[in-house]
């Protein structure tokens, strides 16, 4: 991206992501994709550089960036590695719904430390049973006395192996109606008897990141670890949480469309067919013109949404268009960019089978397309009602 219509801080911001991913991730980003590798010396520079505490207020030792800001770091990491963006994406979902849903004493107990990294969060809703219908959990929390007893089994958990702190949804009453009226989220740790991750998923892309199980075995966690104190509102919180995942998930698939761009117009001026480089050629030029023009788009409806959050309204119609425009897009662009570099695109010399292979995330990631297609048509309706 241009960096004309940024503050100075920002620009700033920009020139120093971008000589992490320079020097830190892109380096590392084929080896940890090929082994699945966990990048842990990656993660300990991203502590250093505060980015655990990005959007968390300066109060509670955090960055206090806006969402704007914050979306424009997550598109110069994709660049070099889309995985890494998932350590953080998680963590701070988790850390918005403690800021703004939290007791005084659950932010200033958690906060601070997810700040320095020190606590790594993640957001537990999927389960082998649902995924997108996230009513129809069946994890149960089941009160006695001061704790909740925690049952059930997560699924495709970002952070499950080496996050230690967890925002889990659980029915605190399964006979509400409507259902979402009977779910609590809890801010449960590892490390105690009945809490465990389970297997690692061997995934198509986005790896190097590890997804694993969480799982509840009679979890005995006290009642202040209950967000906000108050059942029955975890639904609710969980729904804030993911307008901020979704504005990140729509940045990485502009971060990962552009770097294919800029791989394919940079080898579209250097191989040569007929006597001219490929991008004299017509077809070529229609689909760089094509590829660049849906990232600006891609890009323009994902500072809309942010504005939007940073305004401090809702922005789950915003957020929804940019997650599901965006992801459709860097599908398209990663192909295209591959078609751009023919055969040398298709092997793992290059990087731009990882930015095929990374696409699909963003597609599933934070309610699939589908989730959203229904969220923005609700949400239409609302604004068009006759």
């Amino acid at each position: 991206m241009t960096t004309d219509a940024l503050t100075e801080e920002q620009k700033q911001i920009v020139a120093m992501i971008r000589d992490f991913v320079k020097r830190d991730v892109e380096p590392a980003a084929a080896e940890g994709d090929r082994l699945d590798k966990y990048p842990h010396q990656i993660v300990e520079r991203m502590k250093e550089l505060g980015l655990f505490g990005c959007i968390i207020s300066e109060k509670y030792g955090g960055m206090g960036l806006n969402y704007l800001t914050y979306a424009i770091i997550i598109e110069e990491i994709c660049k070099g590695w889309m995985s890494i963006a998932g350590v953080i994406n998680s963590h701070l979902i988790m850390a918005y719904i403690v800021e703004n849903f939290g007791t005084e004493d659950q932010k200033r107990h958690y906060l601070p430390a997810m700040a320095r990294g020190e606590k790594r969060g993640g957001i537990a809703l999927t389960e082998p049973n649902c995924g997108s219908d996230v009513q129809a959990i069946e994890s149960s929390a089941v009160r006695q006395g001061d704790h909740y007893i925690i049952n059930g089994t997560k699924m495709l958990i970002t952070n499950g192996e080496h996050g230690n702190t967890f925002a889990v949804l659980a029915k605190t009453d399964k006979n509400t109606t409507p259902k979402h009226k009977g779910i609590g989220c809890f801010i449960l740790e590892k490390g105690g008897p009945g809490f465990t991750h389970g297997r690692h998923m061997d995934k198509l892309g986005y790896r190097g990141i590890d997804t694993s199980e969480l799982i509840f075995e009679d979890f005995h966690t006290p009642i202040t670890t209950l967000v906000g104190m108050r059942e029955g509102e975890g639904f609710k919180q969980m729904m804030g949480g993911l307008e901020v995942g979704r504005i990140n998930v729509a940045a990485r698939a502009v971060g990962v469309a552009t770097a294919a761009f800029e791989k394919a117009i940079a080898y579209a001026q250097q191989r040569h067919t007929f006597g001219v480089p490929i991008a004299q050629h017509q077809a070529i030029q229609i689909k760089l013109a094509d590829m660049y023009t849906k990232i600006e788009a891609a890009r323009l409806l994902v500072h809309q949404a942010a504005n939007k959050k940073d305004r401090g309204e809702r922005c789950d119609l915003e957020a929804g268009m940019a997650k599901l425009f965006a992801s459709e897009m860097c599908a398209q662009v990663t192909l295209d960019a591959m078609r751009v570099h023919g055969g040398y695109g298709f092997i793992k010399e290059y990087p731009l089978e990882r930015y095929y292979r990374d696409a699909p995330l963003m597609i599933i990631g934070e309610g699939t397309n589908e989730i959203q297609k229904l969220v923005i048509a609700r949400n239409l309706l609302k604004q068009y009602q006759i």
